[in-house]
C-alpha cells in the first residue's frame, strides 16, 4: 500500500436507496505535507462531495482513499454551526474533543494548545468574546483555529471565504499558506477564488468536465 495522502481511481457521489448518483469518477491524487492546495470548479462538480468523501462524512462509491485521511483529518464545512452564548475560547475548545473523557474535560494540556491555536490565527484578543458578536471573517478564524486545536496532519476546507469581503479573503489564504508552510500541514480547501489561488496555493487541483487536472505552482 501506498505511504501518504492519496485517492486512486476514486468515484464520489449518493446512493439514495436503489438509485446511485456519480458525481466524479476515476479520481487520482496526492495531497502533500507542507504545502497548500486549492480545489477549483464550476458549481455541481463535486468539490464539496470530494472534501466531505476524503473526511469520511459519506462514503465513496468506488476506489481507494488513503487511511491517513480518515485517520488524520479536520475538516471545516461551509456551514456554520449553531452556537450561540459559546465565548471564543469554547469553540476553538471544541476541537479538542476527540481527545477528552466522555464529559468533554478539558486538562490544562488542552486549554494551552486551545490557546496556542489562537495565537496562530490571530484570535487570542476574542477569547472570551461571543461568537456572535464577531465579524464574518474574525468567525472563520475561530473555525480554523478549532480546526488547529484538534492538531490533525489534514486540514481541509469546503469554501473558506465564501462569505467574506476581500481583504478577509485574502488574510485567510494567507493565513492557510503559513500553516501549511510552517507546521508542514496538508491543506486542501474548495474554493472560487481563482486569482487568490493562483497567488497563494501550491498545487491547484481543478475539477474539469468530470476530470480532476493538477498543476503545482512551485
Amino acid at each position: 500500500m501506498k505511504d501518504g495522502l492519496w485517492l486512486e481511481s476514486l468515484t464520489i457521489g449518493y446512493r439514495r436507496g436503489r438509485k446511485t448518483t456519480i458525481v466524479a469518477g476515476k479520481i487520482s491524487a496526492t495531497l502533500e505535507k507542507g504545502r497548500l492546495t486549492c480545489l477549483l470548479g464550476r458549481n455541481g462538480t463535486g468539490k464539496s462531495t470530494l472534501l466531505r468523501t476524503l473526511a469520511g462524512l459519506q462514503k465513496p462509491l468506488d476506489g481507494q482513499i488513503s487511511p491517513e485521511f480518515h485517520e488524520n483529518c479536520a475538516i471545516v464545512l461551509t456551514e456554520q454551526p449553531d452556537l450561540q452564548n459559546f465565548t471564543v475560547e469554547e469553540v476553538v475548545g471544541l476541537g479538542r474533543t476527540p481527545h477528552t473523557n466522555f464529559w468533554g474535560t478539558l486538562r490544562e494540556e488542552d486549554r494551552a494548545i486551545v490557546r496556542h491555536a489562537m495565537q496562530q490565527v490571530g484570535i487570542a484578543h476574542f477569547a472570551t468574546a461571543d461568537i456572535a458578536s464577531l465579524s464574518d471573517g474574525e468567525h472563520q478564524k475561530v473555525m480554523i483555529a478549532k480546526a488547529l486545536a484538534q492538531q490533525t496532519e489534514v486540514i481541509l476546507l469546503d469554501e473558506p471565504t465564501a462569505f467574506l469581503d476581500f481583504v478577509s479573503r485574502r488574510e485567510v489564504f494567507l493565513l492557510l499558506q503559513r500553516l501549511a508552510h510552517e507546521q508542514g500541514k496538508a491543506i486542501l480547501l474548495s474554493t472560487h477564488e481563482i486569482a487568490l489561488a493562483d497567488t497563494f496555493a501550491d498545487t491547484i487541483w481543478l475539477f474539469d468536465e468530470g476530470q480532476l487536472k493538477i498543476k503545482n505552482q512551485s
